[in-house]
């Protein structure tokens, strides 16, 4: 029997944009030590949003308020914006895959940068719709080169992430404020602000909501601790807002999501003290990298991008290397394969390949920048980025640790210097 799926169907890659951790494991046969590889936040979700969580479970007999009333009540008067003006879904991923089906069909032009976050681009195929890709200039996306593609294709959608994810670099509010600006009329600039409460508020412009073509993301699974509660919102014009009730899965953010995600957004000070962790983590990162002669990339997220400053055959050794140290799992890496990313130095990345990458392969304390996610970052395996390899290693068992300051480094085992030295062939 030949089951009658369509052409567009029939012509997808049997891929998924990334890999989960605990398929990773039941592929080793062992567990991860260290679950930092995911940008997941190691701190977890606010004592007070598990509570929430834990009385709303109780209740999970009963289906979800299909309109998201008290949560978008909240969140309307936390960004001072109307509720007509929020839209809630099943995570930042569940909202992108809405926004490619409001306005891509098959053939459409649709804007991104070779090596940005890969959920999008599997939902742009998913519909049809044509990718164009322009490279990342100066470590960061470059809005110029955005701009341009989306006039010369006539596209419906460009796509930018400010923080950046596989960098964690961010433009500065001015730049994507100009960019607001002058996004052409018949494009919808979705603009990804998943790792935005980790960054100076300096990078992003005010929420307008009279821009009709201009749409704004947000969610809890970063700095609020509930990735596994998979719920976060958008922000954008009411006509723009309206049209997700055409497209969206009504009962789709479950119950317990929207109890937690109340609780979560009420809680500041546990919030403040996650920011805090997260920016002396950073700073620790960056002082491990050094005292290994290594640089990193200045980061606004909750990951650091180490640049080891070699390219993508060296990043694959360094990684094989540090599997191979401890294949228990005490180094558990995490690779992603690159389009084009042109590094700060004007080395070329390797060609992007159908690898798994972002939030899922976790690294025993080990990250590197790789497409659309960063060597060894975590909603995403076996490729490297152009010279830029996340290398931060912590071999001792999770519970030794201190809670892991960003999800991503603490301490670093000399043995693994070693090792990714030999890697190297040299001091270099």
């Amino acid at each position: 029997m030949t089951l009658p799926f369509t052409d567009l169907v029939r012509s997808l890659p049997e891929t998924v944009p990334f890999v989960g951790p605990e398929t990773h494991e039941r592929q080793r046969g062992a567990p991860f030590r260290a679950r930092i590889g995911a940008n997941e936040s190691v701190f977890g979700p606010s004592p007070k949003a598990i509570e929430a969580m834990c009385a709303a479970a109780s209740e999970a007999w009963k289906y979800c308020d299909a309109e998201n009333y008290a949560l978008k009540q909240a969140l309307a008067k936390h960004h001072s914006v109307a509720a007509e003006n929020i839209v809630v879904g099943e995570g930042i991923d569940g909202l992108l895959g809405l926004t490619v089906r409001l306005f891509v069909d098959p053939g459409d032009a649709v804007i991104t940068s070779a090596g940005a976050y890969p959920t999008f681009n599997y939902h742009v195929d998913g519909h049809g719709g044509v990718l164009h890709k322009v490279d990342y200039k100066d470590d960061r996306e470059d809005p110029e080169a955005l701009l341009k593609a989306a006039s010369e294709h006539t596209a419906k959608l460009i796509y930018i992430a400010n923080p950046d994810n596989p960098m964690g670099t961010a433009h500065d509010a001015a730049v994507i404020q100009d960019m607001i600006d002058r996004v052409p009329e018949n494009t919808v600039l979705c603009l990804d602000e998943a790792y935005f409460e980790f960054a100076d508020p300096s990078v992003a412009p005010p929420i307008d909501t009279t821009v009709s073509n201009v749409i704004r993301y947000r969610t809890f699974s970063k700095a609020y601790g509930m990735a596994g509660a998979r719920i976060g919102y958008a922000i954008g014009a009411p006509e723009m807002i309206k049209a997700f009730d055409k497209v969206r899965n009504h009962f789709g953010v479950n119950k317990i999501a929207q109890a937690g995600a109340l609780a979560a957004l009420e809680d500041k000070s546990f919030l403040l003290d996650v920011q805090s962790k997260v920016r002396a983590a950073r700073a620790r990162i960056t002082e491990i990298a050094a005292e290994n002669g290594l640089n990193v990339l200045p980061s606004e997220t909750n990951f650091v991008a180490v640049d080891c400053g070699a390219d993508g055959l060296f990043a694959r050794r360094v990684l094989e290397e540090l599997g191979a140290r401890d294949p228990a799992g005490g180094v558990t890496v995490r690779a992603v394969g690159l389009d084009r990313l042109v590094h700060r130095r004007g080395r070329e990345a390797l060609d992007h390949r159908p690898v798994p990458r972002d939030d899922d392969l976790d690294l025993g304390r080990d990250r590197r920048v790789g497409d659309a996610d960063r060597l060894g970052r975590g909603e995403r395996g076996a490729d490297a980025v152009g010279g830029v390899a996340g290398l931060v290693v912590e071999q001792a068992p999770v519970h030794d640790l201190e809670p892991a300051p960003l999800g991503r480094v603490v301490a670093v085992d000399r043995d693994l210097v070693d090792a990714v030295r030999e890697a190297i062939g040299g001091d270099e």
